[in-house]
């Protein structure tokens, strides 16, 4: 693919695309396309049909597998089109980072799990095996992880999320 693409965000929302995304994310960054990698949604017409009636035109939507993702797009830093890139999981995030697409932050809006090990936020639960990959990519990776819901809000580091959680494990072990 010729055409590159400047990372501007990457970010782990259940929802996908929505309205945090549309009307508080897009114009913040500038964005001028919104990259959906999410497995279930690239194989679903129904599906991808909706998220596409959801965003304006003049913003170019694309949504690919996690693999097709990570081998068929072309990412620079500071040059080409602003981009945000969103996974329904942290699973889904952290198989495209295995998998080539390298990033140095990650975003946490949005997840809920109705058997969750730790509340990090209002709107993050995290199970176990989120926060396993949360770990390997902050001690392995080397990625900066931050919650956050709107641009404006206060972030919060994963790390300061997590502590009294990985304390009590490491206690366990």
């Amino acid at each position: 693919m010729a055409e590159s693409y400047d990372i501007a965000l990457v970010r782990v929302d259940n929802r996908l695309v929505h309205g945090q995304i549309l009307e508080s994310w897009v114009p913040f960054i500038h964005a001028k396309c919104i990259m959906v990698v999410n497995d279930s949604s690239a194989g679903d017409f129904f599906c991808e049909t909706v998220i596409r009636m959801a965003v304006p035109s003049e913003i170019e939507v694309n949504i690919c597998s996690i693999e097709d993702f990570a081998a068929n797009f072309a990412f620079t830093v500071g040059d080409g089109k602003k981009t945000i890139v969103l996974f329904a999981s942290i699973a889904d995030a952290y198989r495209a980072y295995l998998a080539g697409f390298q990033f140095n932050k990650l975003n946490i809006g949005n997840i809920h799990h109705e058997e969750y090990a730790v509340c990090c936020a209002p709107s993050v639960f995290l199970c176990d095996d989120e926060i396993s990959d949360i770990v390997s990519m902050l001690e392995t990776k080397g990625v900066e992880i931050e919650l956050k819901r709107v641009p404006r809000e206060k972030a919060v580091d994963i790390k300061d999320a997590l502590k009294e959680y990985c304390d009590i494990k490491n206690q366990v072990r």
